[in-house]
C-alpha cells in the first residue's frame, strides 16, 4: 500500500485494510452492518481528501467535523458488533485504539485549520 504524506489518511488506509481482514466472518444476517461499517471508512477516506484540498478553511472546518462525526459513527457501529458478539474484545479495543488515534489527528487538524481561519479573515 503506498503511502501519503497525509497522515490521517495513512491511518484511513489502515483502518479499512484491518476493516476488511477482520471482519472476513460477519454472521450473514448482520450483513448490513458490516457493511455500514465498510462504507462509512470509505466515505471518511474520502472526506479526508476533500477537506485536504478545499481552500475555503469555513468549508475544511465544516468536512473536519463531519470528518470527527463519522469516526464516532464508526465506533459506535463496532461498539454495537462488539454489544452482539460479532467482534471479541481484543478486536473491538484494536478498532478502539485506531479510532482514538484517528480522532485526534482530526481533532488536532482541525484545531490548527481555525487559528489559519482567523489569520485569513484578518487579512480581508
Amino acid at each position: 500500500m503506498k503511502q501519503d504524506k497525509f497522515k490521517i489518511v495513512n491511518l484511513l488506509k489502515e483502518l479499512i485494510v484491518n476493516i476488511d481482514q477482520n471482519l472476513l466472518n460477519f454472521p450473514k444476517k448482520e450483513v448490513e452492518l458490516k457493511h455500514k461499517i465498510k462504507e462509512s471508512a470509505y466515505n471518511l477516506l474520502l472526506l479526508s481528501y476533500e477537506a485536504n484540498n478545499t481552500t475555503d478553511m469555513d468549508k475544511r472546518v465544516e468536512i473536519q467535523e463531519r470528518c470527527i462525526a463519522y469516526i464516532k459513527y464508526i465506533d459506535f457501529l463496532f461498539n454495537l458488533c462488539y454489544d452482539k458478539q460479532i467482534i471479541n474484545g481484543k478486536k473491538y479495543l484494536k478498532f478502539g485504539e485506531k479510532l482514538d488515534i484517528i480522532v485526534r489527528y482530526l481533532i488536532a487538524w482541525r484545531n490548527a485549520t481555525k487559528p489559519e481561519k482567523a489569520r485569513n479573515e484578518v487579512l480581508k
